[in-house]
């Protein structure tokens, strides 16, 4: 039995006539009889009385015409189910992101575009840093990740720079560094003058890259920072700075956190300025629609960004 056999019956049931529900069909009555009397043999029974004037359905008939219904309709609803699903419309997407690239303003509002665009589909976040949202991927534990500077590039991975924003000193308010400051723009702190300071940094595991920026540009004014404290999330590092237990750097955009506690910013020293990049990451042999509707969404991004 195929569904085109439940078809031709429904139609026969619903025009109450051979010649009617072939014409429905756009087929020839001969066939659809010849289909309709194979269709009775497989069951074991007749779903019509025929006589001249049509067809009329059997107790067995009107039976089997419920079940038929329900059964095309139920193929219906599943073959539109699974073409959202073909089509990225419906399904799950698992993002993660770095607590200082979930600050940037471009995560967000890709985010959101793409919940505009496909609200179907369910998304789940996760917060970790930069050195286990690349291990997640490679596991499949999420699908995409937005992070600043990569720990490292495996190479099934696909790493994606969308912007890059220069990166801020923060300091507790009231800092000796800040006395004499006015103006309504960021102040100016060189590094170098930060030589006796204790450092609150990421961990070193955690973002190999903006550790080792952050102490690099040090070692080229003359001093290697003293590290006060590592941390895991770079929210928890401004937190502590607030708390007087170091100074740090952090991405520009960050500079909405504390700042009633700590000050932001600018680097002295114009020729150690640090860049903070933004970075997509996802699977690049990972097809699945979810997946790629968002990739082509953070595409879009960036092409309006750099037009």
């Amino acid at each position: 039995m195929e569904l085109r056999h439940l078809r031709y019956f429904v139609a026969v049931a619903e025009e109450g006539h051979f010649t009617r529900a072939a014409e429905r069909l756009h087929m020839q009555q001969p066939p659809l009889s010849q289909q309709i009397r194979a269709l009775e043999e497989e069951l074991g029974f007749a779903l019509f009385d025929r006589h001249p004037k049509g067809a009329r359905l059997t107790a067995g008939g009107a039976a089997f015409l419920v079940e038929a219904r329900s059964i095309l309709a139920s193929v219906s609803a599943g073959a539109a189910r699974a073409s959202l699903a073909a089509h990225g419309a419906t399904g799950l997407l698992k993002i993660g992101f770095t607590s200082s690239a979930a600050a940037h303003e471009l995560t967000p509002r890709i985010i959101r575009s793409y919940r505009a665009e496909w609200p179907s589909v369910m998304l789940e976040f996760s917060e970790e840093n930069a050195s286990e949202l690349t291990q997640m991927l490679e596991d499949g534990a999420i699908d995409v990740a937005f992070l600043r500077q990569p720990v490292r590039r495996p190479l099934r991975l696909r790493f994606q720079t969308i912007d890059s924003e220069e990166m801020v000193l923060v300091l507790p308010s009231g800092h000796a560094c800040l006395r004499g400051q006015r103006g309504s723009g960021l102040p100016t702190v060189s590094l170098a003058s930060l030589r006796d300071e204790r450092f609150v940094m990421l961990r070193h595991s955690g973002a190999l890259g903006m550790y080792a920026s952050l102490v690099a540009a040090c070692e080229r004014v003359g001093y290697m920072p003293q590290v006060a404290i590592e941390v895991e999330r770079m929210l928890t590092m401004i937190s502590l700075v607030a708390a007087g237990a170091g100074v740090s750097a952090v991405p520009a955009s960050m500079r909405g956190f504390h700042e009633k506690n700590v000050v932001y910013c600018q680097i002295a020293e114009r020729d150690e300025t640090l860049m903070a990049p933004l970075t997509f990451v996802c699977r690049d042999d990972d097809q699945q629609p979810t997946l790629m509707n968002f990739r082509k969404m953070v595409d879009t991004f960036v092409e309006r960004s750099t037009s």
